[in-house]
């Protein structure tokens, strides 16, 4: 058994966790859990209370969300290169935070909710709007290859994976600087060895 245990589900956030375990290359065991089944059973709701995938173990700690994941293996397992430098810190954690906070926030109100922040609220609001939150990350990555920088980090497994799904489905305007990033984290191994992992789980055989 390995240390590193990811709960997980093919069509899930899970997909996060499962890139950013490819890139430090530690070997993990993996449980598939069914929405409306096994993830919702005693055994898992006792290690994750809210019934959410991903949810990594590693001994004896339990972490939940994927950026968090992403943070805590780049830490836990640095001989994969993936935590940020000195210099890097600031983008790193700004970025890694802002993708989960208020870019998730905004793309969830705007195309989940219908939501659109009124003017006379944008002070109320934590992200602005969705049109400000989609600039400012725009803007971050027109100044760098990477989210960080001129390297690539653990931030830009998130980062990148949220790039590339509002991409797909539509939760991001198609513009060079998002199209441009996301080319470029797609061709990295780990992430196609990911994505292979999981399309096999959604249709097997």
């Amino acid at each position: 058994m390995s240390a590193l245990t990811l709960y997980t589900n093919p069509q899930s956030r899970g997909r996060i966790a499962r890139w950013m375990l490819e890139e430090i290359g530690q070997p993990y065991d993996t449980q598939v859990l069914e929405y409306g089944g096994s993830i919702k059973s005693a055994e898992f709701l006792a290690i994750n209370p809210m019934g959410k995938v991903p949810t990594l173990v590693h001994g004896d700690q339990v972490v939940t969300e994927a950026a968090a994941i992403c943070a805590y293996l780049a830490q836990a397992f640095p001989d994969a290169g993936l935590a940020p430098r000195a210099d890097e810190m600031g983008a790193y954690f700004r970025w890694l935070f802002f993708t989960a906070g208020p870019m998730e926030a905004a793309i969830t109100d705007k195309m989940v909710f219908g939501v659109e922040t009124p003017a006379d609220k944008l002070q109320m609001v934590g992200y602005g709007s969705y049109q400000q939150v989609i600039d400012a990350l725009a803007g971050a990555l027109q100044k760098t290859p990477y989210i960080a920088g001129e390297r690539f980090t653990a931030a830009d497994v998130y980062v990148g994976a949220q790039v590339g799904w509002g991409l797909t489905f539509g939760t991001l305007e198609k513009r060079p600087a998002f199209e441009a990033y996301a080319a470029r984290i797609s061709e990295r191994p780990a992430f196609r060895r990911a994505t292979e992992m999981d399309e096999a789980l959604v249709s097997p055989g």
